[in-house]
């Protein structure tokens, strides 16, 4: 089983965004017994707090659920846990870089890096905006989601069941 765990500030509106859709095109795909999806923050502010609530309507209106997930704080120890780990912007990047452990074999990249030449570098932050940025976030985050389900395929992480 491939453990990806995606990363934001406070794990309140990207994060959980991405771990909905990544979870929701891995079983769309067939593939969600080999793919363990997570998510948190650099901050530690909201743990315990469900996802705003602009992130969840802005999913659902997708058929994606936020509901049941919970702010969590990111660890050092998710390092070993995790295959990749996944930043929403450089800030989170910069942050996770400074925490990895010298022992931690996660993959670190940013998320958006998965979503093309064209892509921009940051997931933007939508919280101090309209709903538009929640809509914009997703666009984004389901692009790149694409892009990094294909790499798992492509490298052998998972395989697409014979049905597909």
């Amino acid at each position: 089983m491939v453990a990806i765990l995606f990363v934001c500030l406070g794990n309140i509106c990207r994060s959980p965004t991405a771990e909905g859709v990544f979870r929701s095109l891995c079983r769309s795909k067939g593939l969600s017994e080999q793919v363990y999806v997570d998510s948190a923050g650099t901050g530690g502010w909201h743990v315990g707090n469900p996802a705003d609530p602009r992130a969840v309507a802005a999913a659902a209106g997708r058929g994606i659920d936020l509901s049941p997930l919970r702010a969590r704080q990111v660890e050092a120890v998710d390092f070993r846990r995790f295959n990749y780990v996944l930043a929403m912007d450089s800030s989170n990047f910069q942050d996770l870089s400074a925490l990895q452990p010298g022992d931690g074999s996660a993959q670190l990249s940013r998320l958006l890096s998965w979503a093309g030449p064209n892509a921009p570098v940051d997931v933007p932050d939508p919280y101090y905006g309209g709903d538009d940025g929640f809509e914009q976030v997703l666009d984004l985050i389901e692009e790149a989601s694409q892009g990094f389900l294909a790499h798992l395929i492509a490298t052998g992480n998972v395989t697409e069941p014979a049905w597909q």
